[in-house]
């Protein structure tokens, strides 16, 4: 088999401690399951824009397309105005490079605290398949009157019929893939009642599809009540699937429900054959930590688990899952930054260890 060629994107504040533990673990895990990879290193990120005033340097993009998937750090500089990396560098990775799969497991891992009194490991384990290039974040809009009493802002939702029924239909197939023991359902989550033009299309796009799969239960909730059933009834939902500005919304309600930001990991997919997908933990760069070694590498090791899932090595995956929630489970005092009774590099080294005792 072909060496697996990963791009690395450190980035700012703790994105390059918690990438470190991520690395640590993929290095160990290959040679358990006996498989080859190459990095490359790239610097992209809020120190990079000081220096340069560049986010994506000319050629950045194409360059990344030829990596068989992109490891991601984390995105946030204090010096940097809110907008230019999410937009400059996460969006317009998105954008380019097609990944119109966002990919977000919801899963309480043992031993993690979750909010919902009386809940378990049992009852929050679903996954939301979010569209990801499309709606709010294509950008269509401007001012009129910028700065004055009569100022005018338009933010327009594109939908299509392609992009909507790629990411449906591949939902589709993941909820078969994902052959859920307790019944495959696959819940369309929009507003079709209020957002009468773009949510139609995504209802009348699902309903079409659906008929293809007739083994996987084709479910509605609005939005506003999908929020209240995954707070009330997590156990309900086997798989989401939703348009982007909403997916935005309840894939951060899903990561407190499964013990907060430190455990929840993603990735930004392009499922087609030679695309090229980024895997990243969900948590900012939280600059206040940076160097303190206090930082929860859990979700960074999270996305590597999904990236080996998803680039051809699904038993190197499920075998990082298992040694996360051995050590969840059994050794880690909370999932918070400072809290969890070892250090950030303690954390990686106690996966590593755990990776030898699971299959």
């Amino acid at each position: 088999m072909n060496k697996l060629r990963i791009a690395v994107i450190p980035g700012d504040g703790t994105g390059p401690e918690v990438t470190t533990e991520a690395l640590k673990v993929l290095q160990a895990v290959a040679a358990l399951e006996k498989f080859q990879y190459e990095l490359e290193h790239f610097d992209y990120g809020g120190e990079r824009y000081l220096k340069t005033g560049e986010v994506l340097p000319e050629g950045a993009v194409e360059r990344l397309r030829t990596f068989d998937a992109i490891l991601l750090g984390a995105v946030g500089h204090p010096d940097v105005p809110p907008g230019i990396l999410e937009k400059g560098l996460l969006l317009e990775l998105r954008f380019q490079l097609d990944q119109y799969i966002n990919l977000r497991p919801v899963k309480l891992y043992p031993g993690v605290e979750t909010p919902l009194v009386g809940k378990g490991p049992a009852d929050i384990d679903f996954v939301v398949v979010r569209e990801n290039t499309e709606d709010m974040y294509c950008g269509v809009g401007g001012f009129l009157k910028k700065g004055t009493p009569d100022e005018v802002a338009t933010q327009t939702a594109i939908y299509t019929r392609k992009g909507c029924e790629r990411c449906i239909r591949w939902a589709f197939d993941f909820t078969r893939r994902r052959n859920n023991p307790k019944g495959r359902r696959l819940t369309l989550v929009a507003k079709t009642n209020v957002l009468t033009y773009g949510h139609s299309l995504w209802d009348r796009t699902f309903q079409d599809v659906a008929r293809e799969y007739p083994d996987v239960e084709a479910d509605y909730n609005h939005v506003d009540a999908c929020c209240m059933w995954m707070v009330k009834n997590p156990e309900y939902y086997d798989v989401i699937v939703t348009t982007n500005m909403f997916g935005d919304i309840i894939t951060d309600l899903g990561a407190i429900l499964q013990g907060g930001m430190g455990v929840a990991a993603g990735g930004n997919i392009n499922p087609d054959p030679g695309g090229c997908s980024m895997y990243e933990p969900m948590g900012g760069s939280a600059p206040k930590y940076t160097g303190q070694q206090v930082i929860n590498p859990i979700a960074a090791i999270g996305a590597v688990a999904m990236l080996l899932e998803h680039t051809g090595q699904p038993a190197a995956g499920a075998r990082v899952l298992q040694a996360i929630q051995a050590v969840t489970g059994t050794k880690m005092k909370s999932q918070s930054a400072g809290k969890m009774g070892y250090s950030t590099a303690e954390v990686g080294d106690l996966v590593v260890d755990a990776l030898a005792a699971v299959r």
